[in-house]
């Protein structure tokens, strides 16, 4: 059994990988996950203070995913309106567009909200847009090396209990 859920634990951490670019996916999350199954196996110790402080850290993750677009919009010299935009953008784009909407809606959105405060100004509402984009990017790339961290995490706990996994 314990081989078993050793396989499964290693899938879903690699799970968590690609749902750093997936959105449908929450990358880290999804790694912890393998290193909770992992945990629960009979030849690893349940390390409550690491599985604690790795969740904490996921769900921080996994939150702040949704506003680092905004704050990228922000960044980018985007008004409220583009801020607004880009949230509401995320939302909408999630619910309508499905996996791609989460890119793409910020980006509109930021957009729009721009264009809603002054219409004249185009190319300040594609910047807004494009700081929408920037912060995307950097969402995924922190949910990536927190998945990638993750499954470092998965291999060294697997290597030193090792034995135990494979003493029949």
């Amino acid at each position: 059994m314990d081989i078993i859920l050793l396989i499964l634990g290693f899938i879903i951490v690699l799970l968590g990988i690609v749902g750093s670019f997936l959105p449908i996916l929450p990358g880290p999350l999804t790694s912890w996950f393998g290193l909770l199954i992992l945990h629960l196996t009979k030849a690893v110790p349940i390390n409550y203070s690491f599985l604690g402080i790795t969740l904490a850290i996921a769900l921080i993750i996994w939150l702040i995913d949704y506003f680092i677009p905004a704050m990228g919009t922000k960044k980018f010299g985007g008004s409220r309106y583009g801020v607004i935009g880009t949230m509401v953008g995320l939302v909408f784009g999630m619910l309508f567009l499905g996996p791609f909407g989460i890119i793409i809606g910020p980006f509109v959105g930021a957009f729009l909200g721009e264009m809603l405060k002054d219409s004249s100004n185009s190319s300040k509402a594609l910047k807004a847009a494009f700081g929408s984009f920037i912060g995307f990017l950097t969402s995924t790339f922190l949910k990536f090396i927190a998945a990638v961290i993750f499954t470092g995490f998965y291999i060294t706990i697997f290597w030193q209990h090792k034995e135990a996994f494979f003493n029949f």
